[in-house]
């Protein structure tokens, strides 16, 4: 029997394909299990969102946000077990989720911008309660935070987390924001990586590099992971020219969930068997979490 080996086009095709199955995914069916963790055996399931405060893991799901325990199992982070689709933990400290509240909670069906000051415990409404479901978040240098709303395909722009500008409209997955220049921004799509460089107002072609998810660390520590998940750094090499990307390492664990760069050494990612922190630049990777199912990401 002759075997088949895709080339470079099919295997393209095949990408574009499940990065856009992966941005039209978005479950909000209640979780199977009434436990402390959210899941059976200790293990997290539908990864949202990670952070790290310290040494400290922080991984928004459809169940909360849970940290690991010594032992490497999962516990929830004060009492909320909000379906938290969008997370990112800013400069300061400060929580910023969004999403969709807990079955029988009550209240409008999206969260809009919700904060925490107190690393997860308590949260409270900052701004669009019942508008809007961020799917991604993140903050500029500067504070400005940027949220991509996915029901209208827009992103959105706002100084202080309470008034909000509408930009570009765009179909997307992930967004990412330079740490180095408040108006450089790059988001996912089914055609690549696109840029813009005046805030989100307006985007050029994306570069054809097909990944799914973004982080951009510090200003020497942007990352990206594609749908099969392998990781590649980028180097921007300025206005006109775009993202160089280089390829480092397959990710363990299969289609990436999450990815988060603290800086240019540490990276968190959330694939469908667990939860990998890299101390290494991401040439090497740990699994700090066990994560089952959830492999549609968003």
């Amino acid at each position: 029997m002759k075997k088949y080996f895709p080339g470079p086009a099919a295997t393209a095709a095949v990408t574009a394909l499940s990065l856009a199955l992966t941005l039209t995914a978005c479950s909000q069916e209640a979780p199977a299990d009434d436990s402390r963790d959210g899941s059976p055996g200790g293990a997290l399931s539908h990864i949202h969102g990670l952070g790290a405060r310290g040494d400290t893991l922080y991984v928004a799901t459809h169940d909360g946000v849970h940290t690991p325990d010594a032992t490497g199992r999962p516990v929830r982070v004060g009492d909320r077990r909000d379906d938290f689709m969008g997370f990112t933990i800013t400069a300061t400290g400060t929580f910023l989720a969004s999403g969709h509240p807990a079955p029988g909670a009550g209240g409008p069906a999206d969260l809009g911008l919700v904060e925490s000051t107190d690393s997860g415990l308590t949260w409270r409404e900052k701004s669009l309660g019942g508008e809007v479901d961020f799917h991604s978040l993140d903050t500029a240098p500067d504070s400005t935070v940027y949220g991509y709303d996915s029901a209208n395909g827009l992103l959105r722009v706002s100084p202080d987390g309470v008034t909000w500008e509408d930009r570009a409209a765009l179909r997307a997955l992930d967004i990412a924001v330079s740490p180095a220049a408040p108006g450089t921004v790059l988001a996912t799509t089914e055609t690549g990586v696109a840029r813009s460089t005046d805030g989100g107002r307006t985007f050029a072609a994306a570069d054809g590099r097909l990944l799914s998810y973004v982080s951009w660390g510090a200003p020497d520590a942007l990352f990206g992971v594609d749908p099969s998940g392998v990781l590649f750094r980028g180097t921007d090499t300025g206005p006109g020219a775009g993202i160089r990307w280089a390829r480092v390492s397959v990710v363990p664990g299969g289609a990436p969930q999450a990815l988060t760069v603290v800086d240019a050494r540490r990276l968190l990612a959330a694939t469908q068997d667990g939860v990998y922190e890299s101390r290494d630049g991401g040439r090497t990777f740990e699994r700090r979490v066990t994560v089952t199912s959830g492999s549609d990401g968003h």
